[in-house]
């Protein structure tokens, strides 16, 4: 048996005899070595491994290996499953070693023995589908080992339903739960403390390591070794969990539960009712009093009810004369005070009732601290949809803060993932986290991208503010797809952007089109391949964790450079911060990021070493723009032109030789 795991890894090794397709890569077996050294020697190591590399493995392996008690966090829940049911797995067998695992999720993965019950007992369901959706959810708990919610696939992940039959931090009775023994939960937690290697996500890492919320706070003081796979989302996450939110959702649920327990325990304190009824209307007021905002583009400028956007981001001093916001701000802290108060009073009746007490104290501490008087290290902002708020608090820098963590305790640290390097380096990467000092690894993709791959930049387009740019990026497009026969995904940087694209290309595209948001995006997923000539069109989502193997996928066109938006409340703080100090805002951060957001858009195309495809950069600043450079320089080789006749000769090459493949193919 290999006792290393590049010998694990190679030619003669036990993966390469069980897994079918298997193929050893140099840059995945010195990969592996590197993450083995540095578990040995308890290090930070930072690697970066282009697709097709199959980091998963290059850390997996020397993981089991290194017998110690070991944390992997990823980017998703969807990552999270996919890597324990069926990565782990597959190791775990070939390198034969004894090795016990456990799956961790936040606390609303997982259904609540007495918040079913409660939901069961209330009658508030909406209608005929959610009663039924509920009695499908009360056959499954009597079966289920684990609770885990992704079992139940007859039920959407989106429902409302799970937000009645789980529990959060916030409304968990704790030890004073009739279920407490049989809790998921606790189930959940218990395997991980006994498991030689731990699965989560970075939202329950962060959630748990900043605000002690999800439970598992006796876990990580254990471990010997953390792992971060999708580590480029660590910054942004990392700023989330480490700062304060509050939303019109916790404020609601609290009015929720406290009536409900109220009726349940019999408290005989007249003033609740009345106060969470205030409560209410205090929360619908102060929404109301944000208004909407005037489209501020192109030809959205009529103030017309379709022509107003609900949602919103700004910065909270923005604020500061808006008399309306700030008089239902006062009514709003002026109820929360109230019913708090009324709370107290009831607290002594029952488990629930003390729960939701020290709910409304924490909640309107919190409402406090982000509307009054902010530190000046963090940036106050707000975020409206058309019935809901939130408020937050984030640190405009957090290296010092994750910088401490790693360096308690006696740990390893590995961060991985393929767009960690700006032009070979991890500056950037390092400096968010603090982690200048630690290892670096970086090792390109395996793919021949000068073979596989076209870069085509039309010719002619304006710059992006044009009012009519993403008319004359459909201009460019629709050429393209023609000689794609479909088959192609168009990214775009706003759902502004797309919603245009997607009323021009309903009447005039001959392909079958998917639009994000007209389905899951599983669902679109899913159509997409099974369809083998589809268009997509989608946002932010699509930029990552997206694989689409094969002919279906051979083209990604991508609108502009993804550059973070300048009304961004904490790109603005955070940008003025670094100005303050000297520093480029531009070229330290904004620039950067935009090169790591571009690569994961880019990183769609070419997933298996059979892939071929065209990508289409419709951004002129590539090459009209010094910056355009960095970008050009920090993606894979690939062929660039300029005009269309050669991206025709491409594809007709392509489809030439896929049709002698697949005549040379036996029957």
């Amino acid at each position: 048996m290999p006792v290393n795991s590049k010998d694990i890894l190679g030619f003669d090794g036990p993966l390469a005899g069980r897994l079918e397709g298997f193929t050893p890569r140099r840059a995945q077996q010195e990969m592996a070595a590197r993450i083995e050294q540095a578990l040995a020697d308890y290090a930070v190591f930072i690697a970066e491994s282009g697709t097709g590399t199959g980091k998963t493995f290059a850390y997996l392996v020397p993981a089991l290996l290194s017998g110690k008690k070991i944390l992997i966090s990823t980017g998703t829940r969807h990552l999270q499953d996919q890597l324990y049911h069926r990565d782990f797995p597959i190791v775990r067998d070939a390198v034969a070693v004894p090795v016990t695992s456990a799956l961790l999720k936040g606390r609303s993965n997982y259904l609540c023995r007495h918040r079913l019950e409660r939901a069961e007992t209330e009658g508030r369901l909406g209608g005929r589908r959610e009663r039924s959706n509920l009695a499908l959810i009360r056959e499954w708990s009597g079966r289920t080992q684990r609770g885990d919610i992704a079992e139940m696939n007859r039920i959407s992940e989106d429902s409302d339903l799970w937000l009645q039959v789980t529990s959060t931090a916030d409304n968990c009775l704790g030890s004073g739960c009739s279920h407490y023994d049989e809790c998921f939960v606790n189930r959940a937690r218990r395997e991980a403390l006994a498991a030689d290697v731990v699965v989560v996500n970075h939202h329950l890492f962060f959630a748990d390591l900043a605000l002690r919320e999800e439970g598992f706070g006796q876990l990580l003081p254990g471990v010997e070794a953390v792992i971060f796979d999708e580590a480029h989302q660590l910054p942004e996450v990392a700023s989330n969990f480490l700062g304060l939110s509050l939303s019109s959702h916790q404020l609601a649920s609290l009015c929720r539960d406290a009536i409900a327990e109220d009726l349940k325990e019999h408290s005989g304190v007249a003033g609740l009712p009345p106060a969470t009824q205030l409560l209410e209307k205090a929360l619908a007021d102060f929404r109301l009093a944000f208004g909407v905002e005037p489209r501020r583009t192109g030809m959205y400028q009529c103030r017309e009810r379709q022509d107003v956007e609900s949602d919103r981001r700004d910065a909270w001093d923005k604020l500061e004369n808006a008399k309306v916001v700030h008089a239902a701000l006062a009514e709003l802290k002026s109820r929360l005070t109230d019913l708090s108060a009324v709370l107290d009073i009831a607290a002594g009746k029952g488990q629930g009732l003390a729960n939701c007490a020290r709910r409304a104290s924490d909640l309107l501490d919190r409402l406090m601290m982000i509307s009054e008087s902010p530190p000046s290290e963090y940036v106050a902002w707000f975020e409206t949809t058309a019935r809901t708020f939130t408020l937050y608090l984030t640190p405009l820098d957090i290296a010092a803060s994750f910088r401490q963590h790693t360096g308690n305790g006696k740990k390893a640290w590995i961060f991985t993932s393929a767009t960690l390097a700006i032009k070979k380096s991890f500056a950037h990467f390092q400096a968010r986290l603090g982690l200048e000092q630690a290892e670096t690894g970086l090792w390109d993709s395996p793919f021949d991208y000068v073979q596989q791959t076209l870069l085509y930049i039309p010719p002619g387009l304006p710059a992006p503010s044009a009012p009519d740019y993403t008319d004359r990026v459909l201009d460019a497009a629709l050429p393209v797809l023609r000689a794609s026969r479909g088959r192609a995904f168009i990214l775009f940087t706003s759902h502004r952007a797309l919603k245009v694209a997607a009323t021009r290309l309903r009447d005039t595209l001959d392909y079958p089109l998917l639009v994000q948001g007209d389905a899951p995006r599983s669902e679109l997923l899913r159509r997409f391949r099974d369809m083998g000539n589809a268009v997509l069109l989608g946002t932010s989502s699509f930029w990552e964790g997206v694989d689409v193997r094969g002919e279906a996928l051979s083209c990604v066109i991508i609108d502009k450079l993804p550059f973070a938006s300048p009304d961004d409340p904490v790109l603005q703080a955070r940008a003025a911060a670094m100005e303050q100090s000297g520093r480029s805002s531009f070229t330290e951060y904004q620039l950067p990021e935009a090169v790591i957001t571009l690569k994961q858009g880019v990183g769609r195309l070419i997933r298996d070493e059979s892939d071929h495809g065209v990508l289409v950069l419709c951004d002129p600043r590539l090459l009209s723009k010094g910056y355009g450079k960095i970008f050009l320089a920090s993606l894979p080789p690939m062929p660039l032109s300029r005009t269309l006749q050669d991206v025709e000769a491409f594809f007709a090459r392509d489809n030439l030789a896929r049709q002698v493949l697949r005549e040379a193919s036996p029957a």
